[in-house]
């Protein structure tokens, strides 16, 4: 029969689970992304799980006790046998004979390694004596609200006593490591027939004989925290001591937080290119809010899960919810300061707790920053990391919520919180992180990117670790990338190029989804091949608005907005070998083409000192894939060579020097020359062309 929760999901399928009786470690897993997949028990990369199995020796063909942990860096809610580790569980225990102590902590870790049982195991983590050392087959360490609440709380293991009763242990807060699985132990020792741990300013332990009954015991104590949570709300009468200001409306939040990303974006990036991410849910918008949110805010969070991706406390702005933002160098200026200040601090922090073998200062410059009366930002790497990085602060604002309730909320000491972000553990960590790609930390509009050409370009931007805003007139094609692409990966947007409002909706997409704007490419168009006599006005005009004007709109917000953050960027228009080359039935599009490629160069001449590179790819015959050779186009080239449409293929490969046929890839990769590796090339023309003599530029 299905269980009910008020505060929890209940997501286990006993179906499902009756399919794994007999694999232990595939229902462990099963467990794994069941409680991974809700966010108020534990965040992405948060929390650890494990199941003790009987299983052969392969030497000595005895049976042996093996455990079954999440390795390294991995998720619960994704986890697969690839990232987990297993040990001998006996081996792991006998190294309770070698350890030294507190100081010993960093060389435990590697002795784990010499307990491996599976030779394709992820990496051990640091909580994997946690784990090996408790006795029981399925054990759950979580990072739930709830749990962190009571564990945050000034007098934690009262109130522990008080939800649980004689139910559950305390240990007050450590660090995670050897020994903290030594005070587990323990704990269980003092306290035999205990449910589970609660871990001080940390998160929860709970067990079971089953993958079940080890869920169920889970579920069932975090429903229990969070009932008591609500019930000492409901006491109080609000939370965070009130509302102190009021929120804009919901529409008015999202303009202002579209205005102001490109500022904090460049603020924020004084070291490193970062990306940004914005929120402004119910659950934040009360905090931020509140008449608590300056005393709260800068005491940090409590969970080494939080702050290790939130840094430990948040920078809140200065500025009414009614600020004007339409001038953005005076802003700027306006912000600077608390930036420079929370650098400063950050500095002093470092300089303070730092020990003489810890790693150099990283970036001082804040992942979350607090609009209060608009919203949440958050700034990162890449778009999942600060993604990830506001929902650790969500999870925080609900730790501060339920501690405040049930009495007053403690943080962390900062020497604590140092010694968890510069632990040599954790740097060796980051050190091990896959190599960043080439376009990582850049964000890039193309127009007319569903298809052909402009979908090619898209694709080779976001394989080479760039986010891409991709734009088209078709609904249709829209809703298709949108599917495509992974929503951290990129978005989509319809926009007509030669409408101002849609452009200018395009890059506050942009801003709201990553933060600003780092390159801009003009992909979309249309091509019209008839003699001068047949040339409509219309003709003209449609190409003149796609082709030039919608190249010229395009670059004017781009630029507005490049400027605005001051880190440079780059505008690239595919134009065609048409623009430099003079041939038959074709004046309306070749003048529109000339017209791109030479705007490029005024542009380039313009903008150079913004460090904004400006150029031109020249693709010639890209028949495969490409939209604009799908009807009349077509027709007319074939017409104007004396050849027929099904031979245009053959006919352009031979005409080049190379003999070769373009593809929309090879058009991908001019552009991508042109953004990632030409960095100190500007108002240039790259040919795509496979070699046509009489378009040489020189």
């Amino acid at each position: 029969m299905e269980k009910t929760f008020e505060y929890v999901d209940y997501l286990w399928d006993e179906q499902k689970a009756a399919s794994m009786a007999n694999d232990q470690v595939a229902l462990f897993l099963y467990r794994s992304n069941i409680l991974g997949a809700d966010l108020r028990i534990t965040n992405y990369g948060g929390g650890n799980t494990s199941c003790k199995t009987i299983e052969k020796d392969p030497l000595t063909n005895k049976e042996v006790e093996v455990m079954w942990v999440k390795g390294s860096g991995g998720d619960i809610g994704t986890l697969t046998r690839k990232g987990i580790a297993g040990l001998y569980t006996e081996r792991l225990r006998d190294l309770k004979k070698v350890y030294k102590g507190l100081d010993d902590e960093d060389r435990m870790v590697g002795l784990f390694n010499h307990c491996i049982y599976d030779l394709d195991s992820k990496a051990p983590s640091i909580d994997t004596p946690l784990h090996g050392l408790l006795p029981f087959k399925h054990i759950d360490h979580l990072h739930p609200d709830a749990l962190i609440a009571v564990a945050a709380a000034k007098d934690s293991q009262q109130v522990t006593k008080e939800i649980w009763g004689d139910t559950m242990g305390w240990v007050p807060w450590q660090r995670p490591g050897f020994d903290l699985g030594l005070q587990l132990e323990k704990c269980l020792e003092e306290n035999p027939g205990i449910r589970g741990i609660v871990l001080g300013s940390h998160g929860l332990f709970t067990w079971g004989d089953t993958s079940y009954e080890c869920y169920i015991n889970s579920l069932e104590v975090i429903e229990m925290a969070s009932e008591y949570i609500e019930q000492k709300i409901k006491q109080k009468g609000q939370v965070f001591g009130g509302q102190k200001i009021e929120a804009l409306p919901a529409e008015k939040r999202l303009e202002k937080a579209a205005d102001l990303m490109p500022t904090l974006r460049g603020l924020a990036s004084s070291e490193n290119a970062m990306i940004g991410h914005f929120t402004h849910s119910d659950t934040v918008l009360q905090y931020i809010n509140s008449n608590d949110l300056e005393r709260l805010a800068p005491m940090g969070t409590s969970c080494p899960d939080h702050f290790l991706r939130t840094k430990i406390q948040p920078l809140i702005l200065n500025l009414s919810p009614e600020q004007d933002l339409s001038d953005a160098n005076t802003v700027m200026e306006l912000l600077k300061p608390s930036f420079e200040k929370y650098r400063q601090e950050y500095a002093e922090y470092y300089q303070k707790c730092k020990h003489p073998n810890s790693p150099d200062m990283r970036d001082p410059n804040p992942v979350i920053i607090i609009y209060p009366g608009v919203g949440m930002f958050s700034f990162a790497k890449n778009k999942q990391t600060a993604r990830v990085a506001s929902e650790f602060y969500v999870n925080a604002i609900n730790v501060m919520r339920g501690a405040e309730a049930i009495s007053a909320y403690t943080a962390l000491p900062r020497q604590e919180a140092f010694d968890i972000e510069y632990w040599l553990l954790e740097e060796a960590k980051l050190k091990h992180m896959p190599a960043e790609k080439p376009l990582s930390r850049k964000v890039a509009l193309v127009t007319g990117g569903t298809g052909g050409i402009g979908k090619a370009i898209a694709d080779k931007l976001i394989a080479e670790g760039a986010n891409v805003v991709v734009t088209d007139i078709s609904e249709e094609s829209i809703e298709k990338a949108l599917h495509n692409y992974k929503k951290d990966d990129a978005t989509a947007v319809l926009c007509d190029v030669t409408d101002a409002n849609d452009i200018e909706k395009a890059f506050k997409k942009a801003c709201l989804a990553f933060g600003g704007i780092d390159i801009v490419v003009h992909s979309a168009g249309l091509a019209i091949s008839k003699p001068i006599e047949e040339t409509t006005t219309k003709d003209w005009d449609i190409l003149q608005n796609v082709l030039v004007k919608g190249q010229f709109m395009l670059a004017q917000k781009g630029i507005e907005i490049m400027r605005q953050q001051k880190l440079g960027g780059d505008i690239v228009s595919i134009a065609s070998k048409n623009g430099l080359v003079a041939g038959p039935n074709n004046v309306g599009y070749g003048t529109a083409k000339a017209a791109q490629q030479h705007m490029s160069r005024l542009l380039a001449a313009e903008v150079g000192k913004d460090h904004i590179r400006v150029n031109t790819v020249n693709p010639d015959g890209v028949i495969v894939g490409s939209k604009i050779w799908e009807g009349a186009w077509a027709q007319g080239r074939a017409k104007a060579y004396g050849i027929d449409v099904k031979d245009l293929p053959a006919h352009y490969a031979k005409r080049n020097l190379l003999n070769e046929i373009i593809l929309p890839d090879d058009i991908a990769n001019g552009v991508y020359a042109c953004v990632a590796i030409l960095n100190k090339s500007t108002g240039n023309t790259i040919n795509v062309d496979g070699g046509m003599a009489n378009a040489f530029v020189r």
